[in-house]
């Protein structure tokens, strides 16, 4: 039973005039306002009783599902012990252990952690890092940041300016020294190629980029191995191996954004970790708490964080910081979703599991003709829509489905997301085949009924 009366719902539901949601159109929202506020596994609850299958893990963080009872008993007893302390005139206890286990799983040398509160302060401070390296270490020319197009780091000035998604026009002037190029976007190759023939001209690319800007002038690249927003973009593995061996020829420090990629998601502990490359910097977040509490870091290798260390002054310190960051109990929520990760096997799950849906939603695609891409890694999946499979001829924008499909699905209470052409599927690593069967289930219903829609409009 909802617990809120029906007073207490029309005031909630009136109250939507007041909140600005991420990405919504407000007035389009409040006609008909989704409030959440039960979560348990992978569904979620509205205070209308309607509950609903989150299939997009909130926004790709739920990896371990909702109401995990060990976070949560780790959080009330942070709670009681000490509830917060900024990383500036000390430290706390959870802060510091979350850090040790940060060095502890993730690969090579990365044992630098500096803690956070969300993703777009990781890329930030990612790049900020980055800049006052190479001033450190003799290079103060080294300023600018190559990104890619079709990339998302994040909504802040900076990490806006590195990303390369639509829209950014309306908070132009972005800010100067981030340049861009094309990305790896192999079903759509901006270069024309063939994915079982080309020679990697988007990694060459990258080091044209760098030579015509010019080596001495360029910090760092940073790239989402996965690029999300882009549409569930999965390169091919030896593209980041050379862009690693560009930046290790160029002195270019390579930066991964895994805030979304990280723990687990991609069916590996992260990203780097399956395409085998060692990035100098790491930005993590979401998945790292499980969205339990906000929580993110920016994790460095130890040739980088030695060009932080000497005698205390200005020139050597991080000149860097954030209140929250550190918090102890986001730190005490994060150790303990790190922890649950492993005791549950998530990562494996997520592997077998995303290989299940993929397997599955490869049939959804032999068997509607608008599906031309099936693509993903773990539980990460996307399916392009096409007009036409063989010429990959888009919809147009007014005409794009992805967004009926979305409506469609949320009125079967399944919570999805996606570009206006790429669907996205993305469930908690929790899910389990039959849920994965229920999600299908819904998916293919949407899919008949978009299907009689264009049917009807051709006829």
């Amino acid at each position: 039973m909802v617990p809120y009366s029906a007073e207490e719902i029309r005031m909630l539901e009136e109250g939507v005039r007041n909140i600005w949601l991420c990405f919504q159109q407000m007035q389009e929202f409040e006609r008909n306002p989704v409030i959440i506020y039960e979560g348990e596994g992978i569904r979620v609850k509205g205070i209308d009783g309607k509950e609903y299958i989150d299939a997009i893990s909130g926004a790709v963080v739920t990896g371990i599902g909702y109401s995990n009872r060990n976070v949560k008993e780790a959080m009330k007893k942070q709670i009681d012990e000490l509830c917060w302390w900024p990383m500036l005139h000390a430290t706390n206890p959870p802060a510091v252990k979350l850090a040790k286990k940060l060095a502890e799983i993730l690969p090579g040398n990365l044992n630098n952690a500096f803690l956070l509160s969300g993703g777009s302060e990781a890329t930030e401070c990612a790049m900020k890092m980055a800049r006052q390296y190479h001033i450190q270490t003799g290079n103060p020319l080294k300023t600018k940041i190559v990104s890619r197009y079709m990339a998302y780091h994040g909504s802040t000035k900076g990490a806006q300016s590195a990303s390369g998604v639509g829209g950014a026009a309306r908070f132009e002037p972005l800010l100067a020294g981030y340049v861009h190029v094309f990305p790896p976007y192999c079903y759509r190759c901006p270069y024309g190629q063939n994915v079982a023939e080309c020679d990697f001209e988007c990694a060459q690319a990258v080091e044209s980029m760098i030579r015509f800007e010019g080596r001495q002038t360029v910090s760092a690249v940073i790239a989402d191995p996965i690029m999300s927003a882009g549409g569930i973009i999965v390169p091919p593995k030896e593209y980041y191996q050379r862009i690693r061996a560009i930046c290790d020829r160029t002195d270019v420090l390579l930066i991964f954004d895994e805030v979304l990629t990280g723990f687990g998601r991609t069916g590996h502990l992260f990203a780097c970790n399956y395409y085998d490359v060692l990035p100098d910097i790491i930005c993590l977040g979401k998945g790292m708490s499980g969205g339990y509490q906000p929580l993110a870091a920016t994790v460095a290798r130890d040739e980088i964080a030695q060009a932080f260390r000497g005698e205390m002054s200005d020139q050597v310190a991080f000149a860097h910081g954030n209140t929250y960051g550190g918090h102890p109990i986001a730190s005490a929520a994060g150790l303990a979703a790190i922890d649950e990760l492993f005791r549950l096997q998530l990562v494996e799950n997520s592997k077998n599991m995303g290989l299940y849906l993929m397997d599955k939603c490869l049939k959804l695609q032999d068997k509607y003709p608008i599906i031309g891409d099936v693509r993903g890694l773990g539980l990460l999946l996307g399916m392009e829509m096409v007009q036409d499979k063989t010429t990959k001829k888009m919809f147009r924008s007014k005409d794009a489905v992805v967004p009926k499909l979305r409506d469609m699905a949320m009125k079967r209470g399944l919570i999805t997301r996606g570009s206006p052409h790429v669907w996205h599927l993305c469930p908690p690593l929790i899910v389990t085949k039959v849920e994965i069967d229920e999600i299908i289930a819904i998916v293919d219903d949407c899919m008949q009924e978009i299907m009689r829609e264009i049917d009807e409009s051709a006829g």
